[in-house]
């Protein structure tokens, strides 16, 4: 696989000493180094606060991980990220989500087949996606379903996976 399109080097594991530390954090977390963090390594402190941030949204939250997963594929449908989307697939099967739910998010409006939190939650990430801003309506419909910390949770998912995916696409990482 050639990586020639990739806008800044890649660092490869084990080359650089002063990384061992955040390597062997990416290891124990990811179980190997991708293409997205040997391109983080370039810079320790933000590969560092990237593996931090992204472990607690993925792992340390109460949402549910088919809710989740949704909102991470979406965002890369609505980003044009498709390294991201291929890379959570595996996951989002792990989660629970048919190939016609997973799929299903690649249209424009996806609307069947999907629960109303489903969709309810594909709206959030749209608006966020798309608008930045939220409009009041939807916030309150988002708080009633799923409080104040699951809120924040779902929000920085959505926020988290919009840096995913505007970073893999600015460096051009690709397969």
């Amino acid at each position: 696989m050639s990586t020639d399109h990739i806008r800044v080097p890649l660092v490869v594991p084990g080359t650089a000493p002063e990384l061992a530390d955040i390597e062997a954090k990416i290891l124990s977390e990811r179980g190997r180094i991708s293409l997205l963090y040997q391109v983080l390594l370039n810079s320790k402190p933000i590969a560092q606060g990237w593996e931090a941030m992204l472990t607690a949204v993925r792992n340390q939250t109460a949402i549910d991980p088919a809710i989740r997963e949704m909102v991470i594929l979406r965002v890369a449908v609505l980003n044009k990220a498709e390294f991201e989307f291929d890379a959570h697939i595996p996951h989002a099967v792990k989660a629970g989500l048919s190939d016609a739910k997973i799929y299903g998010l690649r249209e424009a409006q996806p609307e069947h087949g999907y629960t109303d939190e489903e969709r309810l939650v594909i709206e959030l990430t749209d608006r966020m996606t798309r608008d930045v801003a939220v409009p009041e309506a939807l916030m309150k419909k988002v708080r009633e379903v799923y409080g104040v910390k699951e809120t924040v949770e779902l929000v920085a998912t959505v926020a988290a996976y919009n840096m995913v995916s505007r970073f893999l696409v600015a460096l051009n990482i690709s397969h």
